[in-house]
């Protein structure tokens, strides 16, 4: 436990490390890969160019620093971060590397003299052994299950299917025969590539879109953009390749009573946590009902169309409703509405009081539709998600 003078100390340098902002952490990462480029093959590096993990961390840090003295309310972000850990295989000795480039940016930057920089050292040691003593247990519970394992482990491509213009799903088997570890749906697996056009390892979670059969795991990768390892998947992997893989891992997971109605609500890519939660709900023969609701630009980008109808048939009571941004001619009957998704055409969902939320999609997606569902009355507790990337608050 940190002593009350420690506290203080800490939270009295909070204003000038917000008033730096996202610099701070900018500076800290150029430091950190200067001193130690090998962090490259563990860090994703498209993050550190479009910014998103350097504002992640300084909003954990400012976090962080604003609640040493209830350490409680902190505890589902830590869980969060140490299951992303775990699936990159972060280890106890690098959470000193971290301190130590952390300390010396506030230094750098603020100056604060020697009794803060000892007191963000005594405050940042208490933060780094919870995630060390957490991380420690997921990996001993992964290793430990049946079919589980630490680090990384050997898996073959088996099967690579088109699923939409911009989607593929690619299946794994493990090239050494023995069973893979079960997992909870909505969970994903690491994909670890470092082909020889690679700089750095590069390392992606995605999420796996099956229930457990223990001899196999799917995932599904859309094309991005400028993505690094998506666009190597499409255009290069093929049956046959030997990919390595850290055991499944995340926090984001159906957890429902059976007389909890449920909501599955994506867009594009975000569907494909949804897709294990719909398959775990038709093997349950989830008696309460099921919604699908899931937006996407056009049929041409709509990914696992007969396989939500198929599995979605199972249950007693389920619905699915679908819009398209922008339909083409050829799309007439694929889908229920034109547009973004405007939840008032499921108004009464909304509004019973049991009804359990899941949502996953691009993070404008989410916020909006986020925004519905708490004008609408929904308690933000019945509302779960996933944001593919380092995690931000709807």
């Amino acid at each position: 436990m940190l002593d009350a003078q420690t506290i203080a100390i800490v939270k009295s340098t909070l204003p000038a490390i917000a008033e730096v902002g996202p610099k701070l952490t900018a500076h800290f990462y150029d430091r950190l890969f200067t001193h130690h480029p090998e962090l490259k093959n563990v860090f994703n590096m498209n993050n550190q160019r479009n910014g998103g993990q350097r504002e992640a961390l300084f909003n954990a840090i400012c976090a962080y620093g604003g609640n040493l003295d209830n350490l409680a309310v902190l505890l589902p972000a830590v869980e969060k971060i140490a299951q992303k850990h775990t699936s990159l295989n972060v280890k106890p000795e690098q959470y000193a590397v971290v301190g130590e480039h952390l300390l010396a940016t506030i230094k750098e930057l603020l100056n604060p003299g020697d009794e803060v920089l000892a007191a963000w050292g005594r405050a940042y040691a208490v933060l780094a052994d919870v995630f060390i003593k957490r991380e420690e247990a997921i990996y001993q519970a992964s290793e430990t299950k049946t079919g589980g394992w630490r680090g990384t482990r050997a898996f073959r491509i088996s099967a690579i299917e088109v699923q939409s213009s911009v989607i593929k799903s690619i299946t794994f088997e493990p090239v050494d025969g023995q069973p893979v570890a079960d997992y909870l749906p909505g969970q994903y697996v690491a994909v670890y590539l470092q082909p020889e056009a690679f700089a750095y390892q590069q390392i992606r979670q995605y999420s796996l879109t099956q229930l457990p059969d223990g001899q196999r795991y799917r995932i599904a990768v859309k094309r991005e953009a400028q993505g690094t390892v998506s666009g190597w998947l499409h255009d290069n992997a093929k049956v046959d390749d030997v990919i390595q893989l850290a055991a499944p891992a995340g926090d984001f997971f159906l957890q429902v009573p059976p007389e909890a109605p449920v909501s599955l609500i994506s867009a594009g890519v975000g569907l494909t946590p949804m897709l294990a939660m719909l398959h775990a709900l038709a093997q349950a023969q989830h008696p309460a009902q099921v919604n699908w609701l899931h937006a996407t630009e056009a049929g041409e980008q709509h990914a696992f169309r007969d396989e939500v109808t198929r599995t979605g048939s199972q249950l007693s009571h389920f619905s699915q409703r679908i819009w398209y941004r922008e339909p083409h001619a050829q799309d007439a009957g694929r889908y229920d509405v034109q547009g973004l998704m405007d939840l008032a055409a499921v108004s009464a969902e909304m509004q019973e009081k049991n009804r359990e939320f899941y949502l996953c999609g691009p993070l404008g997606f989410m916020q909006y539709v986020a925004r519905q569902l708490l004008a609408a009355g929904v308690e933000a507790s019945r509302i779960h998600y996933e944001v593919f990337g380092p995690h931000k608050v709807l």
